[in-house]
This record gives C-alpha cells, structure tokens and sequence, in this order.
C-alpha cells in the first residue's frame, strides 16, 4: 500500500525550490491570442533544442494550448509582477491591452519580457492532474539586462 501523501505538506516543501516566472502565450484557431502563468518552465535539450511547461488539466486554457501548433515562454522582469498576477486569474487570459511582437509563426510574444521563446509543439505527455507541453525552439531572444521575477515559498523574490 502507498504511503498517504499530506499534498499541502508536499506543496509546501516543493516552494523551497525558487522558480522564475514566465507568461506562455499561443493563438489556436478562430481564437483571440491568450497568455498564462507560469512556473514549469524548464530547459530540456540544446541538440535538439527543447523546452517544457506543464499545464493543469483543470485550466480553462488546456484546450487552447493543446490544440495550438506553436507557444512562446516569456520569462517575465522583476517589474512585471503586476503581469503575472493578472495572467494567473481565472478568466483574464486575453492579451488585448498587452505589448506584444508578432513571431514568426503568428504568436504573440511580450515585447519586454526577459527573454522570449517561440516554440513549435514537439510532444505533449500525460501527467497525473498536469499535461505536459514540450516544445522545440525555432525562434528567441534575450535582453542582455534586466533580473527576472522569482517564486519562493508561496510569493514573489528578488535576485540578491
């Protein structure tokens, strides 16, 4: 028998482990362009070059996202906390009002974002209440300055 796992306890001591933020924005078919929260961004290969975010099953976005042939990761600056919360709400997924480069493959990207990754959907995986989304990089940029938002512990950080 499988010991019973405390999942507060266990979100709790996986908050010790301090992520960057990032927005994912794509453009499905017949659907306005969309952005969201997150913090599963994670580099897998450079040969290829690869990258994935997990996304909850329960999201209101998951048909978006796994219907859309392209995504961009855009890793958020410390000054666009604002940003984040509001892509994280239920609901305010539209990038109406939001600064955005048009990428190569028609995704909107955010125009001051750290850094920016225009990806094409490599595969998508089962995962327990999560999908997910790899991605092969075609396309990105970077500022060569600027400190990226963190997440620690429940709440924002700051580098140093």
């Amino acid at each position: 028998m499988d010991e019973v796992i405390d999942t507060r306890r266990l979100r709790n001591a996986l908050g010790c482990f301090a992520t960057g933020v990032a927005i994912v924005t794509t453009k499905s078919a017949g659907q306005a362009p969309m952005g969201l929260t997150i913090n599963s961004f994670s580099s897998v290969s450079l040969e290829p070059p690869l990258v994935l975010w997990c996304l909850d099953k329960s999201s209101e976005t998951l048909p978006a996202f796994t219907a859309a042939s392209h995504f961009v990761i855009n890793i958020l600056r410390e000054e666009h906390q604002a940003l984040s919360n509001r892509f994280s709400q239920r609901g305010h997924h539209r990038l109406d009002d939001v600064d955005v480069l048009i990428g190569t493959h028609g995704i909107p990207a955010l125009r001051e974002a750290l850094a920016h990754f225009e990806c094409a959907i490599e595969a998508q995986h089962d995962a327990g209440d999560h999908v997910i989304l790899v991605g092969r990089v075609v396309a990105f940029d970077y500022a060569e300055e600027g400190a990226p938002l963190l997440y620690y512990r429940g709440k924002y950080a700051e580098v140093g």
